[in-house]
């Protein structure tokens, strides 16, 4: 291995500390002479902190600078969590390994409650548009507080901010140590995840051979189909978080099964499908169930959803 030197960006929050630190220390293990450094960047979700991250551009808010440091030379290497990474990168960088997923779940943090048992007119924090339609669909009663923060922020809003339940993924409650503090893991039938919940994502310069060839062993194949295939159904229906689009790809043997869902923000119209096929022909399933989707009402709820966000926009002065 000819490379001496390694440099991790990474947002400086308490999970991507964790992340980023993970990858180093495989690095370290499977390269005992490289010298591997973290570069700490903080992107503008990062500043952010009291807008929904709907109102203030979605995904691209936790990777811009960070590639923008990328393409100026001063890192070799970003570690992401998948369901910030935006569809398109810019030119010459690229996502080059997926990891292995945790736990794709989302998770309910309460007073011991599990969700079909919170009282009528619950109060819930989440972070997600996706989250938030999806239970209202089940639960119309509850009332939906949007909630920023790291993890431990969130789910000190419980008391704070007197909610009844909070409603965070399994996987960064797992690698931080909190998993005692899940009240009910919620079935991927209830709550789809977010695109790439639970998977990790290395970008680099895709002309860095390498960069690309230290990194490679950190891919895990059918993680990869898996993420691929949902971020493929994502990027066909124009996505973010702006909106309320979800999926989950699962890889049996050499078969990936894709579950997707697109929705109003109410939760009160909604479409759900699924499609199965190749593993390896991930991308091409993701974007037949993204037409199926949007054949089947989507094409009407992204309209109405995008509209609405059009004229919030022309009403916040500047």
């Amino acid at each position: 291995m000819a490379l001496k030197q390694l440099r991790i960006g990474t947002r400086a929050s308490q999970l991507a500390l964790w992340q980023a630190n993970w990858v180093k220390s495989e690095l370290e293990k499977r390269y005992p002479d490289m010298e591997v450094t973290l570069v700490k960047i903080k992107t503008i979700g990062d500043k952010i902190l009291d807008v929904p991250l709907a109102q203030v551009g979605g995904k691209g808010l936790f990777v811009k600078e960070i590639e923008e440091a990328m393409l100026r030379g001063e890192i070799d290497i970003a570690v992401h969590s998948m369901k910030d990474v935006p569809t398109e990168f810019p030119e010459g960088l690229g996502l080059y390994c997926i990891t292995e997923r945790e736990d794709p779940r989302d998770a309910v943090i309460s007073r011991g409650v599990k969700f079909a048992d919170l009282p009528r007119g619950a109060k819930i924090g989440t972070s997600a548009l996706r989250r938030q339609a999806q239970l209202l669909k089940v639960r119309p009663d509850l009332e939906m507080v949007i909630i920023r923060g790291n993890v431990e922020t969130r789910m000190k809003k419980l008391e704070t901010e007197g909610l009844d339940a909070v409603i965070l993924a399994a996987a960064g409650l797992n690698r931080l140590g909190f998993a005692d503090n899940v009240s009910e893991y919620l079935d991927t039938d209830l709550s789809l995840p977010a695109i790439g919940q639970g998977a990790l994502g290395i970008e680099c310069a895709l002309a860095n051979e390498e960069v690309k060839q230290a990194i490679e062993f950190f891919n895990h194949p059918d993680t990869a189909h898996a993420v691929r295939a949902e971020r493929a159904l994502l990027w066909r229906c124009e996505g973010g978080c702006q909106v309320p689009i979800a999926a989950f790809g699962q890889v049996t043997g050499d078969e990936l099964k894709l579950t997707g869902f697109i929705a109003s923000v109410d939760g009160k119209t909604s479409v759900k499908g699924t499609v199965t096929g190749p593993a390896v022909e991930c991308e091409k399933l993701g974007i037949k169930l993204a037409e199926q989707l949007l054949a089947d009402g989507g094409h009407a709820i992204l309209a109405e959803v995008y509209q609405r966000e059009v004229s919030r926009e022309k009403e916040i002065p500047v």
